[in-house]
């Protein structure tokens, strides 16, 4: 499933093709210098990157005003969900939080040839102010408990949290619901079977 195949699955416009196809040009020449993904999994980065991070997009709310992915990283799912809402002409912001300052300058870069608007924060989870956003999102990052601790200061009344997770992810659930009340749904991966994207909505410290 590389990349006609993830693009016909997508269905989206040439425009947003063509950005995909930017973006993903611009992680294989990056990834040398500063190692955004595992070299291995460059080859299927439409599948194992691109696609899995674009899935993320189906469970947005109907309307949102502000989409914080934590630990960004290479960019998967900011700036590949970003790529997405510019298609929508929407006025959504969206706010990529990566504390290696070498990734955030791929992340400005990328946003900058892309055409993208979305704000760099090259700093901790930890050390950011309140953003009251409506969706977050992280992928690769850490335990879903940790997730959900980082996470709360972060989330508005209403909003949700995306969290894509491999085969381990019911063992994370409990070790969540220890210390964390959830409405929370759980997704099948479209790129991985034993994986799955959570869904979490109302979170709230135990």
């Amino acid at each position: 499933m590389e990349e006609s195949a993830v693009l016909a699955a997508l269905d989206v416009s040439r425009e947003t093709s063509e950005r995909l196809r930017g973006y993903a040009n611009l992680v294989r020449k990056w990834n040398p210098a500063i190692n955004l993904v595992s070299a291995s999994t460059l080859p299927a980065i439409w599948s194992r990157h691109i696609m899995d991070s674009a899935q993320l997009w189906r469970y947005r709310p109907a309307r949102f005003d502000l989409w914080l992915d934590l630990g960004s990283g290479s960019g998967f799912p900011g700036i590949v969900i970003a790529i997405l809402a510019a298609a929508s002409a929407s006025e959504s912001q969206f706010v990529l939080v990566e504390s290696d300052k070498r990734k955030a300058t791929f992340l400005r870069t990328a946003c900058r040839e892309l055409g993208l608007s979305a704000t760099i924060q090259a700093t901790r989870v930890e050390d950011l102010p309140p953003q009251e956003a409506d969706v977050i999102s992280a992928r690769a990052l850490a335990p879903l408990p940790d997730l959900c601790r980082l996470s709360d200061p972060h989330l508005a009344r209403h909003g949700i949290c995306l969290f894509p997770k491999g085969a381990g992810h019911a063992a994370e659930i409990a070790a969540a619901r220890q210390s964390w009340n959830m409405d929370l749904e759980i997704h099948t991966s479209l790129t991985d079977p034993e994986a799955v994207i959570l869904k979490l909505r109302a979170l709230a410290h135990v």
